[in-house]
């Protein structure tokens, strides 16, 4: 059975023949790399597959990104977000693909952070990753880039200071570039509840083997999971978003299985175990209902 989860060990072994960390930071982990280097050590494309750390990558080029159970196209100099709770790859990289990725975890910002990365609009659930640049902006992120480059090997004292500077400097840069609506302050109670449903419920994720059981299945386990009425549970929803908490469930369940059919072998049973159904039969009737289509058909399209 395929791992669904890859480490930052495992992607230190095959950037460095074996070696399973490169040490260069005294507090907290990161380490950045220009994508042409990449290349030309002969990096094969990464598996369509979560991974333990984040990533931000400065993308030069053309290509399709594969996020979730969605195909991003890029074109251009363009910006990406990724963080551990989505799978995703790529399309192979031409060889005059240009650009820069840093890779990090949440250990980096240990003492800065009060809620944690995944809380910042660019890394929570149903964030937008990708970013087309204007010559402005690209360079401002080119700079950050290659400052981080520049530090990374120095035996300056603070430079994990700096670094972590040049980091926040990508991710609030990309935060400008967002709708306004998405930095919107939840202005009542309603939307609160709302809010913490969605990170409740996304927690769940990733699915990482078939002895991994989604649990929150029903409102009412998840209402008593925040200590609240089901009934006002469901009001929030519905006022927040103008849909059912059932409907926004059953929209997660389905998302994680088509991501689950398409990228693992696991059989139709193992999957509707680990997404919490009584039976396969009931997965397919689910499935079926939602999509139009029975997991194994939808497996072979």
């Amino acid at each position: 059975m395929p791992k669904t989860t890859e480490s930052l060990a495992e992607f230190y072994k095959q950037k460095f023949n074996g070696i399973e960390e490169r040490p260069v930071m005294k507090v907290g982990h990161f380490d950045v790399f220009r994508i042409e280097d990449w290349i030309h050590a002969g990096s094969v494309t990464p598996t369509y597959i979560r991974r333990d750390f984040y990533k931000i990558m400065l993308f030069e080029g053309d290509n399709v990104f594969h996020y979730g159970d969605k195909s991003i196209e890029v074109s251009g100099k363009t910006l990406l977000f990724f963080n551990p709770r989505v799978p995703y790859t790529s399309d192979p990289l031409r060889p005059q693909t240009k650009g820069y990725f840093c890779v990090f975890k949440d250990d980096l910002f240990q003492d800065s952070l009060r809620l944690g990365l995944y809380h910042l609009p660019v890394f929570s659930a149903g964030a937008q990753p990708v970013f087309s640049l204007n010559d402005e902006i690209y360079l401002i992120v080119k700079t950050a880039f290659e400052k981080m480059i520049s530090e990374i090997n120095s035996e300056y004292i603070y430079k994990h200071e700096l670094i972590k500077n040049y980091v926040s400097e990508l991710i609030y840069t990309a935060m400008k570039l967002q709708p306004l609506d998405k930095l919107f302050q939840h202005p009542d109670a309603s939307s609160r509840i709302a809010a913490v449903f969605t990170e409740l419920l996304e927690r769940q994720f990733p699915i990482i083997n078939t002895t991994h059981r989604f649990e929150l299945r029903s409102p009412n386990v998840i209402a008593e999971r925040l200590s609240v009425h089901v009934n006002y549970l469901n009001r929030a929803i519905k006022k927040t978003t103008g849909r059912t908490t059932t409907d926004l469930i059953a929209e997660r369940l389905i998302t994680e299985a088509k991501a689950l059919l398409r990228h693992t072998n696991w059989n139709i049973a193992e999957i509707s175990h680990v997404l919490g159904f009584e039976d396969q039969a009931q997965f397919n009737n689910f499935f079926k209902k939602n999509t139009g289509l029975n997991p194994s058909s939808f497996r072979q399209v």
